[in-house]
């Protein structure tokens, strides 16, 4: 019971509550900390070298660190033992390594009984072994449980924390990850989500005396917040910031937390990140691969547009990437030499829609803010939106200020990099209102385009290695199977550049096979192309004639490997045939050597170019809202809008391929596509950033290869309302990872056997709110589908919604007879899901915001 009454009394519901003393400072004498911190924002993957050598530095040096895991937050050892595995596979001694007897409570998977240990942290043993540490790590769980172990009932420090706080002042580094985050700063999260934080958290007057218990039949949970360990005393810490969306309850727990608002920024580390705090220069930086969210409070306000409920306006949201760092004592941020500012330099130029759900590009908010808002001259403001199923919600609304600003660079390969930096955010109360679409206004145009079929062989030989875009350099698995297929380290590979407009995608990817083992000597970037390239003394637009050189036909005829970058696909395309329509003589060539044996491979519009009917540009909204175009505009038409379909080069003859299906929600385009242009009794195919899809024809089976997954999406049961575009029932989506099979003519799914299934055992029991924008947790498809439909008890069904200036899309996804979820830990401790047969239902509507 005791437990249960703190729990209600820290809950942030009424201003005053941060008046208390359980929020006080943890530790009044803060001056001159000699260690540091390693703040991680959970799911830390065992190959995050960044991270695990940082904290190892920081230590001491693997052959010098001696490091304690304190277990505590975790209902098992199992992460504890693997977080020490990991630290041994870095170079770390094991018996360096300790797990320390902290906790208040028992483990599940041992033999003892570890509740005792509650009384062993006012032990002079223990605090003996801590202060002989070099560092310590708190992993994930539950951070109320790591305070609980460390503290006394009467709230003073144990002798076990004392000794932590006093290797840190001399020196040693604290680190933790998700839980062992939380616990760094004074005021520490301890529940909620950004939507019950603004409708429950801010002064509103909305529910504001209900029981806590009640609230686990809501779709929202109101922000609590607990007195935390306070080893980082400059502002508040949240964790899983991008994958649960927790900005909203950032800025609500920040903005009433800091009365001295001038001081402190607010942090959000992202999963497979953290932020490594130097407490003698007074900066932090970030490490891993994703981002810190930082909030500037300063001059923020409560705003009242209602009667019920409140909002905030002017916060200023900055974003961070590996490598940058801010100066907390400043509130400034540096930046590595190598980023170029985008301000007046901006790469895009297109109407970016609302961030509004699953079916929105770049629906994360980092991936947002940069390639929709900040690097894009068109868009001056952006919303999006949060809200729960009765449309009671929140609109955002993103600004440029005069010192917003973007700096960008290409990091591991050829992936996009961005930092963000003051992007001014709104959040005012809104209503939400969806009506079926009884009369469409839109103009749905069915596609005009004409595909001839290609020659169907049945005995190809060769392989296809079909990448979704954004191929790191470090992705192993990825090269080593295309290397593999085209012979091993002998093989002969040639490089088609046509799709870029410069040398660098071409010139990276010689470089990483030559990392991987391939002799330079044997890989050659083949002189095709129909357009000049920026930066080189040569007119490669002369090449233009050599798609029917028989000199070059004949090469392509000794080639074990043959791969496609990045690009424009209709520049692919252009390059190879000739005006007619008809193959030249190198894609004859090209024909002949895979047919034979050899290995194509291709990322992004190299991915693209891979089937039939070959999808150049739209978006999900724009294909389903105005169907097709027979026009094509290069930039613009790949961001959005209609469809836009031309013939592709036909390798793969299994169905529909589509690329960067994750960072750019194509799900809806390859639907319009796949209904429209496809055959029903083929699946089709979206293959996320990262990732590939290894095509064996002799098997006719395909393997997920990399660190994302493929969407398979079957039309054989679909239910179309013909008189009304967009209007379907019963389409069934799978999502697959790496390890993952698919038999391509019997469509038979084979998950990987180290998986689990979900079915009749599922984690999580929750009611689950639409997924709406920015705010909601788990943005991107796969993930949306497999935490909250598929390994949800609760949940039958699960909403999202796709609009844009009153008319829409409801997509309602369904749990059918047939789906299953299969689940396994991957890479140290991230959780990796397979879905199958999920029912996906798409229905017009108009929207009324208020």
């Amino acid at each position: 019971m005791k437990k249960k009454l703190v729990s209600c009394l820290i809950s942030f519901t009424l201003l005053s509550s941060l008046s208390t003393p359980l929020l006080a400072k943890a530790q009044e004498n803060t001056e001159g900390i000699k260690g540091s911190l390693v703040i991680a924002g959970g799911g830390v993957g065992t190959s995050n070298q960044d991270i695990y050598e940082k904290f190892l530095l920081l230590a001491g040096g693997k052959e010098k660190a001696k490091v304690g895991i304190i277990p505590a937050a975790s209902t098992t050892l199992q992460s504890s033992e693997k977080f020490k595995k990991d630290l041994v596979k870095y170079g770390v001694n094991s018996d360096s390594i300790q797990i320390l007897p902290v906790s208040n409570h028992d483990f599940s998977d041992t033999q003892k009984d570890e509740s005792t240990w509650k009384n062993q942290v006012n032990d002079k043993k223990l605090s003996r072994t801590i202060k002989g540490l070099t560092a310590v790590w708190f992993v994930g769980g539950d951070q109320t449980k790591i305070v609980d172990s460390l503290r006394q009932n009467n709230g003073n420090d144990s002798e076990a924390l004392k000794a932590i706080w006093d290797i840190y002042r001399k020196g040693a580094v604290i680190g933790g990850t998700s839980a062992g985050a939380a616990i760094m700063s004074d005021v520490m999260i301890t529940g909620g989500d950004s939507l019950g934080a603004l409708k429950e958290s801010i002064g509103n007057k909305e529910n504001k005396h209900v029981n806590k218990n009640q609230h686990n039949k809501k779709e929202y949970e109101p922000l609590s917040v607990q007195k935390g360990l306070g080893f980082f005393q400059h502002g508040i810490i949240d964790q899983h910031m991008d994958e649960r969306a927790r900005l909203g309850r950032l800025a609500v727990a920040a903005y009433n937390a800091e009365r001295d608002k001038e001081k402190n920024f607010a942090y959000g580390v992202d999963e497979d990140t953290a932020m490594v705090v130097n407490n003698k220069d007074q900066k932090v930086e970030v490490v891993g691969r994703s981002g810190v969210a930082v909030l500037d409070m300063s001059q923020a306000k409560l705003i009242s547009k209602q009667k019920v409920r409140s909002g905030l306006e002017n916060i200023k949201v900055s974003y961070l990437s590996p490598g940058d760092k801010i100066n907390y004592h400043l509130k400034s941020f540096e930046f590595p030499n190598d980023k170029v500012e985008t301000k007046g330099f901006e790469y895009y130029s297109f109407n970016a829609l609302p961030a509004t759900g699953v079916f929105t590009p770049y629906g994360r908010l980092k991936a947002y803010l940069s390639y929709s808002f900040v690097d894009n001259k068109s868009m001056k403001s952006a919303n999006s939106y949060v809200y729960d199923s009765k449309g009671s919600g929140y609109e955002i609304a993103f600004q440029k200020d005069n010192d917003t600003n973007g700096y960008w660079r290409y990091t591991d390969g050829q992936k996009d990099d961005y930092s963000i930096v003051n992007v001014r955010m709104d959040i005012t109360p809104k209503t939400v209102k969806f009506q079926p679409d009884k009369k469409t206004s839109l103009t749905y145009k069915k596609p005009t385009f004409s595909s001839p079929e290609s020659p169907v062989y049945d005995e190809i030989k060769g392989n296809l290695l079909i990448a979704g875009g954004a191929l790191g350099s470090s992705n192993s698995s990825v090269y080593s199977k295309f290397i593999t297929l085209a012979g091993g380290k002998q093989a002969k590979i040639g490089i088609v550049p046509a799709a870029s407009t410069k040398f660098d995608s071409s010139n990276q990817f010689k470089s990483d096979l030559v990392k991987y083992g391939v002799k330079a000597e044997n890989i050659e970037i083949l002189p095709i192309s129909n357009h000049d390239f920026k930066g080189t003394s040569e007119d490669e637009l002369t090449w233009k004639t050599n798609m029917n050189s028989d000199k070059l036909a004949q090469k392509v005829k000794g080639l074990t490997g043959i791969w496609f970058v990045g690009g424009d696909q209709t520049l692919i395309t252009g390059s190879l045939r000739n005006e007619n329509g008809s193959d030249s003589k190198v894609l004859q060539a090209i024909w002949h050597t895979y047919k034979n044996g050899a290995v194509l491979g291709g990322t992004s519009a190299g991915a693209a170019i891979m089937s039939n009917t070959m999808l150049a540009g739209g978006d999900s909204y724009g294909a389903l809202s105005y169907g097709f175009t027979d026009t094509y505009d290069d930039m613009t038409q790949q961001e959005g809008g209609p469809a836009y379909l031309e013939k592709g080069l036909g390798f793969f003859q299994y169905g529909l391929v589509d690329q960067h299906f994750d960072n750019k929600a194509r799900l809806g385009r390859l639907i319009a596509t796949a209904y429209e242009k496809g055959n029903k009794n083929q699946l089709a195919y979206g293959i996320d950033e990262d990732t590939a899809m290894v095509v064996n024809n002799s098997g006719k089976q395909i393997e997920v290869v990399g660190r994302g997954g493929i969407t398979l999406v079957d039309l054989a049961k679909v239910q179309a309302n013909d008189k009304f575009p967009s209007d379907y029932k019963n389409i069934l989506i799978s999502c697959i990872t790496p390890g993952d099979k698919v038999n391509m003519t019997t469509k038979e799914i084979v998950i990987n056997p180290a998986k689990t299934s979900t079915r009749r055992n599922e984690y999580y029991s929750e009611k689950i709110g639409p997924n709406t924008g920015l705010f909601s947790p788990h943005g991107v498809l796969r993930k949306f589908l497999a935490y909250d439909l598929i390994d949800n008890a609760q949940s039958k069904e699960i909403k999202s919604y796709a609009f844009n200036q009153g008319k829409g899309f409801e997509l309602t996804f369904r749990k059918s007879p047939e789906s299953n979820g299969y689940w396994a830990y991957t890479d140290g401790q991230k959780d990796d899901y397979s879905i199958v047969k999920v029912a996906l239902d798409i229905k017009p509507i108009n929207v009324d915001i208020k």
